[in-house]
């Protein structure tokens, strides 16, 4: 009980302590470390302020209400939403990697719907570098005047966000390309806020043992270190070229890795629109839908087949570019953040979908045994499909009202200490497959469009990826065997959905008609 109580002033010592070996390991001759080192303490002391004001609101907000009574479940809300704005006060006011933070936690369905709300208004934008800074850094690192390198260069930036601004510029064979300059002292900064996050993570696990995100924040350390090597965002780039190499439909931007080091990145300047830019989509006469199909199935290939994922699917990365005709590409951009899946997390992984598909509660129960989530697997179909596990309801539609009740009373059981059980024993894959796919979530329903797309979308793509395997280790004959076979069964799937569409879309249409019954009947005996 006195850890918990001299919690904070630890936190607050150990974050202290943190930013002044951050300052001295950062010597300057001409004052600018001091300044940085300044800016570094204030942001860190703000996010102590913050989080301990937020640990003693649900300290002392729910002190004496029964875990998973009525009143403990209505001031539980209301406390997770007035720190969720005070968190989301806190990425705006220390911008960078809180931004980029607060994005991370708002992509996680699995955190209380409270903060994935709030925060999810976050705007990766930053205050553009002044050009004499990003000159600089451009000539440090190719060792040449700015002017032996482009023939034209924008000045001005085409966007700034919080570890890097892009310009506009061209090369001497007149080749338009985007210039990627990543901002000076940036590593220095990240390895204090990540400290600061980390110290932050652990002391609110002391005072709230059911409260445990560190795997969460080692993810978010992960994803932030491999953003801010250039070189490493220019192999990904290029093996995801390699991969939708016969895709006619996804453009990945060429990399010109003579100017690419880890700290600039230049590569093809792309034209297009932001991929849920509806009015854009409507004037060049695109459809929504086939935007939509096109990037589930691109990402939906990503995952299930190659095992290889883009981590930071946000629209601002995935353009739209007019073909005339209708027709388009889809442009990705920004490479920074890759998953490798283990093979074997990939093919478990196809065979959980395939187990959702055909709602095989045993097969999903065994599976959740090896992602290591024992009893937590029962609420897969819920995460992925919309279903419980004990459903009846058909793919892609809605849960009966018993369905809807019953799954009410079971979410109401659980408490802070399951979420955070079922986010720690997750594997880290798993972690990058529900950012990754709450961001399409997101996208699709800015789109517009009916949910089976994506479900459809990843029950094929998880066959082709379970055909995958099975056809590297077969002769010709049987791949075909397989192609057909996995063909048939996708076919079948989407005439059942589109029939429990239709079914569905009839039911509501009775439902209509029998209220505007009751209500013309109602009408009459009044008279």
């Amino acid at each position: 009980m006195l850890l918990r109580r001299r919690a904070p002033l630890l936190l607050a010592a150990a974050a202290g302590a943190g930013a002044s070996l951050v300052a001295a390991s950062s010597p300057s001759a001409d004052g600018s470390g001091a300044t940085s080192a300044l800016h570094s303490v204030a942001r860190s002391s703000h996010a102590i302020y913050t989080i301990g004001f937020v640990v003693v609101d649900y300290k002392y907000s729910l002190r004496g209400l029964a875990p998973g009574s009525a009143d403990y479940r209505v001031r539980l809300s209301e406390v997770h939403l007035r720190s969720a704005k005070k968190l989301l006060k806190l990425c705006e006011a220390n911008r960078g990697f809180y931004v980029k933070a607060g994005q991370f936690v708002s992509s996680l369905r699995q955190v209380p719907k409270e903060y994935t709300s709030t925060l999810s208004c976050l705007q990766d934008q930053a205050t553009p570098c002044k050009f004499q800074d990003v000159k600089i850094v451009i000539e440090q690192n190719f060792a040449k005047d700015i002017h032996d390198i482009f023939l034209e260069f924008d000045e001005h930036p085409i966007a700034a966000a919080s570890i890097a601004q892009v310009h506009r510029a061209q090369l001497n064979n007149n080749q338009e390309v985007a210039v990627k300059v990543q901002y000076p002292g940036l590593e220095q900064r990240m390895k204090l806020d990540i400290m600061t996050m980390s110290v932050l993570s652990k002391s609110v696990s002391l005072i709230f043992p059911d409260y445990r995100f560190e795997k969460i924040v080692l993810e978010f350390e992960r994803t932030m270190s491999m953003e801010l090597d250039f070189t490493q965002e220019a192999k990904n780039s290029e093996r995801t070229a390699s991969c939708f190499r016969k895709n006619n439909v996804v453009k990945i931007p060429y990399v010109y890795r003579e100017l690419t080091t880890k700290e600039v990145l230049t590569m093809e300047f792309c034209y297009g629109h932001k991929v849920d830019d509806l009015d854009f989509l409507r004037k060049a006469d695109i459809s929504p839908t086939k935007v939509a199909k096109a990037l589930i199935e691109l990402f939906g290939e990503m995952i299930f087949v190659h095992g290889f994922v883009h981590g930071d699917p946000h629209p601002g990365n995935i353009l739209v570019s007019p073909q005339g005709q209708g027709r388009f590409s889809l442009v990705l951009l920004d490479h920074g953040i890759y998953k490798e899946f283990d093979p074997k997390f990939r093919l478990d992984y196809c065979q959980l979908w395939k187990a959702l598909v055909s709602l095989d509660a045993q097969k999903i129960l065994e599976l959740g045994e090896q992602f290591g989530v024992g009893k937590y697997a029962k609420y897969f179909p819920l995460i992925f499909t919309g279903r419980t596990i004990d459903s009846k309801s058909a793919l892609g539609t809605q849960m009966s009202s018993e369905e809807k009740m019953r799954l009410k009373q079971d979410l109401n059981s659980l408490g802070m200490y399951d979420i955070s059980s079922f986010m720690e024993s997750l594997p880290p894959d798993f972690l990058v497959i529900l950012r990754t796919d709450g961001l399409l979530r997101s996208i699709l329903g800015n789109l517009g469009v009916p949910r089976h797309v994506r479900l459809l979308a990843y029950a094929k793509c998880a066959m082709y990826g379970l055909e995958e395997q099975s056809r590297l280790e077969s002769g010709a004959i049987t791949r075909v065997f397989l192609r057909v076979k996995t063909n048939i069964i996708y076919l079948r799937l989407r005439i059942l959905i589109e029939l429990a569409g239709l079914l569905a879309q009839f039911n509501d249409y009775k439902r209509n008609v029998m209220e505007k019954l009751r209500w013309m009947l109602r009408k009459i005996s009044l008279m």
